[in-house]
């Protein structure tokens, strides 16, 4: 059997877009029809090497996606033909199988992790699948693999936010767009977005910010302190990947505050703080996947959204076929995107 896919032949050079055969899914493992797949800025920095360099090219991509179980290999038990599933890189329950290989039509050797969805078909870890509705749409449920578990995941779970507390989000990507969304699901009333795109705060207005700050014209602290009463905010999440903007997030909390580092800076790269500001109280703290149970906390976000109380759609703004890819990923990197789907 053989699927399209996406493969990362070298850093810093376009996808190529070609067919690959599929193995036979082993012990572990079950095969999937993607649906759907979101692009997620972790694989653009993995494309441009600025996670550093890549020992296992060639080699398919993508960690976010929807799809329907095809085949289950051996010991399987937590899904099974037919089951509508989100496709994670977050582990949860099940077996952890964590590599498998394809081939190309010259007899190449295509490397693959416990999950890939830039493909039409795909050979997944039975721990990176769970189970949703039949009625919860493909498109939306792409984003419950890691936008959402990863954004949403922060604000219920790295620090479990109440609506009487006063948060900043830097970056209205997925991440950020997702914690946003999350924050006002819940009834937050001070919500800040800070980005340096005045459509993205636009945006951000849209799905419930409160104020917004362009980091590019204006002072973000000074704002931010002026906005609080000259108290910062109790909690700032950060999700550009932006140098200054982690140490403008940590330096704009309140002296009781936290912030959160859920963007990933190149390869090498440091950030600078005041060590005076820890004494005095303040966090800093990171994050991984929004400490995210996929078993547990993907049912209860497509449950809030088939009851209408997280509005998934809204972070869609761009959809794309998978020749298209490319031109999602540089549309990205230009900053004109907040989540894009690619429809397989």
């Amino acid at each position: 059997m053989k699927t399209k896919a996406a493969v990362l032949y070298e850093q810093n050079q376009p996808l190529v877009i070609e067919e690959i055969t599929i193995p036979e899914p082993m012990e572990g493992q079950v095969l999937v029809k993607i649906i759907a797949s979101g692009i997620c800025r972790t694989q653009i920095n993995e494309i441009k090497g600025e996670k550093g360099p890549d020992k296992f090219l060639p080699h398919t991509i993508g960690h976010e996606g929807a799809g329907i179980v095809q085949r289950v290999g051996r010991k399987v038990k937590k899904v099974k033909a037919g089951d509508h599933v989100v496709l994670t890189w977050i582990k949860g329950i099940g077996l952890d199988i964590s590599s498998s290989k394809y081939e190309n039509n010259k007899g190449v050797a295509i490397n693959s992790g416990a999950i890939s969805t830039f493909m039409e078909y795909a050979i997944i870890s039975e721990n990176r699948l769970v189970v949703i509705p039949d009625e919860m749409p493909f498109n939306e449920a792409a984003l419950l693999g890691c936008a959402i578990p990863t954004g949403a995941g922060i604000i219920k779970n790295s620090i479990n936010l109440n609506k009487e507390k006063s948060i900043s989000i830097f970056g209205i990507g997925g991440i950020g767009a997702s914690a946003l969304l999350y924050a006002s699901s819940i009834g937050c009333s001070k919500i800040i977005a800070v980005d340096v795109n005045e459509k993205k705060l636009k945006f951000a207005m849209d799905i419930g910010a409160t104020q917004t700050i362009n980091s590019k014209t204006e002072n973000v602290i000074s704002r931010i302190k002026e906005i609080t009463d000259n108290n910062g905010t109790d909690y700032a999440v950060e999700c550009s990947g932006k140098k200054e903007a982690m140490e403008a997030a940590f330096a704009s909390i309140n002296n009781k505050g936290t912030a959160v580092i859920a963007g990933n800076l190149k390869y090498g790269e440091k950030i600078s703080i005041n060590p005076f500001d820890l004494i005095l109280g303040k966090k800093i703290i990171g994050t991984w996947g929004g400490e995210t149970k996929p078993d547990t906390d993907i049912p209860l976000y497509a449950k809030m959204f088939l009851s209408g109380r997280l509005k998934l759609g809204k972070l869609i703004t761009h959809k794309f076929n998978l020749e298209e890819i490319n031109e999602a990923i540089n549309l990205i990197e230009k900053g004109e995107v907040v989540r894009a789907i690619i429809e397989l």
